[in-house]
């Protein structure tokens, strides 16, 4: 008999471990679900994540302690699951409503009380409903961390009733199966579901959810109360689920299409970014207007990315002695590429993170029997087809590593980079990584950095500028122009020996190359600031990988501007 309860037991165990393991899975992929969507709706994704998680972390705490308030242990678990499994599939759809109303108010208003279009309602309420909007994802985040939380000891109380008394190492046995099946749970995000639409990843995770809750209400149903209740909420669940496997994607992007002013026209996720597409017609006589955003964020326009992209390139290739071989890093659109091509260069290497970026710029991309990247790869003019281009995948920091081991020297070195919104960008913005650049420069020629915005993000402006002086770069100077979809942009240049980019370029007569917009004039202006720009210098802190100066300076200037001015970021 004795043997025989033991056995009985030991299924029990085996039973309700492995749906601990199976939940602690699926708690995790939620966290990382939720923060991964809060990044790409707020922006700083980094930032976001980090918070987001620690609320969760915390709410779990305070979800463990509340669950001796639950007296009917099975019937609370029973509840639990099938709750989270609601939360944890509409949560993103509930996100992603609210914060499209939030964007669209201003606009309501203006068709509601029949106001000038230009008398965009931006302050009181609509400041109020913005701020709703952005907390609304902790909220959520703290919501099903504070459910995720209850499982353990509800799980744990659960083994203690089966074997009649207090059981030794139960809690340890338990928090086990949570630790090992949390570890499954990342490595199916980072290696399934990361590239996912939230709203299939949410669904598969609820899904699993609501199976593991009905095997054990299954098992247990005698000992739940309510029994019949709760096995019609998990039908009705799942029909919750059914419904929006079916349209949630669609929603989703109906609702992102309101955040931008422009037709949305293609949207997918990478293993590292969200991308978006939009069109705009100006004139139905000329090209449509097609812009790109990352995580939300403006990265080019087709109408004015020849200025950017002309400031980027030109004024560096024009101070560089020789044009043989050049490095880019980043500049995944392939537009800096189209530009350097044009210098007709022997080779070029390329260095970006995200191949899916590379491969969408590079080869047509059909969706619904249409091909809907055409207009961009017109836009770079096929860079990434030819044969003189290599392209590297790998973090830039890292990846220049293997360059200086091979000897690789380059005359010019372009970096197109994300402004260092968050931590792991700000690496790619340090002395140490613009240290390892100078080696890989030969001796005339010029490197190129893109800046932020000397007008909205000073500080950051100056910290680029002067760490590339520090990193041991003989010349350094820095320059800016308008680009009109993102406002006032800068760049920062320099040269390794002799003299200044600047210098080089007032021995000119006349551009060596001409892209279709920069003049010898307009570069030579591009340098002058005004008398006071730079008064505050010396208190401005050098970028290192230890102090995050760039990302902070970068927190603090943008922030600065919220509320105040309606900015468009390239790189941001």
């Amino acid at each position: 008999m004795k043997d025989s309860k033991a056995a009985k037991l030991r299924q029990h165990d085996f039973l309700l471990f492995t749906i601990m393991g199976i939940l602690a899975g699926c708690g995790l992929i939620y966290e990382y679900l939720l923060s991964h969507y809060a990044g790409r709706v707020l922006g700083a994704v980094e930032q976001v994540i980090f918070a987001m998680i620690g609320i969760m972390i915390v709410s779990m705490g305070l979800g463990a302690f509340a669950a001796r308030l639950f007296k009917s242990h099975f019937t609370a678990f029973a509840w639990l699951e099938v709750t989270i499994a609601l939360i944890g599939a509409s949560s993103v759809l509930v996100l992603a409503g609210i914060t499209a109303l939030a964007n669209i108010l201003p606009q309501i208003l203006i068709d509601t009380f029949a106001m000038p279009p230009d008398l965009m309602p931006r302050g009181g309420m609509i400041i109020w409903a913005q701020k709703i909007a952005s907390t609304m994802p902790y909220v959520a985040g703290f919501f099903l961390g504070f459910l995720i939380g209850m499982e353990i000891p509800l799980i744990a109380n659960i083994r203690e009733t089966l074997y009649g008394e207090h059981i030794q190492h139960n809690t340890g046995s338990v928090y086990g199966a949570d630790y090992i099946g949390a570890g499954l749970g990342a490595a199916i995000w980072v290696l399934f579901m990361l590239s996912l639409p939230p709203t299939v990843a949410g669904v598969i995770t609820a899904s699993v959810n609501l199976l593991v809750g009905l095997v054990f209400f299954g098992v247990y149903r005698q000992r739940i109360r309510f029994a019949a209740l709760i096995f019609i909420a998990h039908m009705l669940v799942a029909a919750v689920l059914l419904l929006i496997s079916m349209n949630g994607t669609r929603w989703d992007k109906a609702m992102e299409d309101l955040l931008y002013k422009d037709k949305v026209i293609f949207s997918y996720n990478t293993q590292y970014q969200h991308i978006t597409i939009t069109e705009r017609i100006m004139d139905p006589a000329k090209p449509k207007i097609v812009s790109m955003f990352i995580n939300g964020r403006s990265q080019f326009a087709s109408n004015d990315e020849a200025i950017y992209h002309s400031m980027l390139v030109s004024p560096v290739m024009h101070a560089s002695a020789s044009h043989k071989n050049i490095l880019i890093i980043g500049g995944g659109d392939g537009l800096a590429l189209r530009d350097v091509l044009r210098w007709q260069p022997e080779s070029v290497d390329l260095v970006d993170i995200d191949k899916s970026i590379i491969d969408f710029f590079t080869y047509p991309h059909s969706e619904n029997g249409e091909v809907n990247n055409q207009a961009l790869l017109d836009l770079n003019q096929h860079a990434f087809s030819d044969k003189r281009v290599h392209i590297h995948y790998g973090d830039a920091f890292n990846k220049v590593d293997s360059f200086i081991q091979e000897g690789r020297l380059y005359d010019a070195i372009i970096v197109d980079l994300p402004d260092p919104s968050h931590p792991d960008l700000n690496k790619l913005y340090s002395a140490r990584f613009y240290a390892k650049l100078k080696v890989l420069l030969a001796g005339d020629g010029a490197m190129v950095v893109q800046s932020t915005s000397p007008y909205h993000a000073k500080n950051t402006f100056m910290s680029i500028g002067k760490t590339v002086n520090y990193a041991g770069f003989k010349n350094v100077e820095q320059y800016h122009q308008n680009v009109p979809s993102f406002g006032e942009w800068g760049w920062t240049i320099a040269t390794k020996n002799g003299i200044s980019a600047k210098a080089r370029l007032h021995q000119l007569e006349k551009l060596e190359v001409e892209d279709g917009w920069s003049t010898l004039g307009l570069l030579l202006a591009a340098f002058e600031f005004n008398s006071n720009f730079y008064e505050e210098l010396d208190t401005i802190k050098i970028n290192r990988i230890n102090n995050q100066a760039a990302y902070q300076y970068h927190q603090a200037d943008w922030e600065k501007q919220q509320g105040i001015f309606e900015v468009g970021t390239k790189k941001h």
